[in-house]
């Protein structure tokens, strides 16, 4: 059993295998109080084996993570499948089919921005602030290529890429922001947890802007990326929050 930190809550984890412990070590909090509770039957993790010839350990820290997942929207929490880079204090999070490139486009940010760093590469969780804004965290689950640190940061745009011949990036109109944010957010769980999922991916829709970046895979297309998505940025922190155009 470990307790660790996600999105500003406790968690504690009734694990039964030691995967977890090292998967979540920079994450893990002293204590056994938590806002909440999450464990795996032996049935879930032997469901998760048939994708694959994967270990007991690996099965159940997949398992864990949707329950936590599941049970985040009830602290104003959700995940949403994307690739979040921080820069400057902001985060951008990029979203695309499963084998656009959404790793490539965010290595290629890293090359290209100075003091990019990845604060989630696949999996992480975004909280709705009273204000309206919303805050992006790390977590111990972020893909394959693991990358990501325990780190948070208000979001300040996201970004849909697309395959194209050549670079162009352009705002994505509400209602197609909506489409395609459906696809990424992770509608699973109760009925009740699922309608407050619907409920916080409408205060998404409303705080940030979106853009639709079509691209090659380039230098450019990063570049292109970044120039048009920092104007959302205040020009000084200082308790502003982030530009709307919703």
């Amino acid at each position: 059993m470990i307790v660790i930190q996600l999105a500003g809550l406790r968690v504690r984890l009734e694990n039964r295998y030691p995967f977890i412990e090292k998967q979540c070590r920079e994450f893990l909090c002293p204590g056994d109080a938590a806002d909440f509770a999450v464990s795996v039957t032996p049935e879930e993790i032997r469901e998760e084996q048939k994708f694959g010839a994967f270990s007991d350990g690996y099965c159940e820290s997949i398992c864990l993570y949707r329950h936590i997942c599941e049970r985040m929207p009830e602290y104003n929490v959700f995940l949403m499948h994307a690739s979040v880079v921080e820069v400057d204090g902001w985060a951008y999070a990029f979203t695309a089919k499963s084998g656009v490139g959404k790793s490539t486009h965010t290595a290629l940010w890293l090359k290209n921005v100075p003091g990019a760093r990845v604060l989630n590469g696949d999996k992480p969780l975004f909280r709705v602030e009273p204000d309206g804004s919303i805050t992006a965290f790390g977590t111990p689950w972020n893909g394959k290529e693991n990358w990501g640190a325990n780190i948070s940061a208000p979001l300040a745009a996201v970004c849909f890429i697309e395959r194209g011949e050549t670079n162009s990036i352009r705002r994505a109109p509400e209602e197609d922001a909506i489409g395609r944010l459906m696809h990424q957010l992770y509608l699973r769980g109760s009925r009740e947890s699922v309608n407050r999922q619907l409920e916080l991916m409408d205060a998404l829709v409303r705080a940030v802007p979106y853009y639709i970046l079509s691209c090659t895979i380039s230098d450019e297309a990063a570049l292109l990326c970044w120039s048009t998505m920092r104007r959302d940025v205040p020009a000084a922190a200082g308790g502003q929050s982030i530009n709307t155009h919703h």
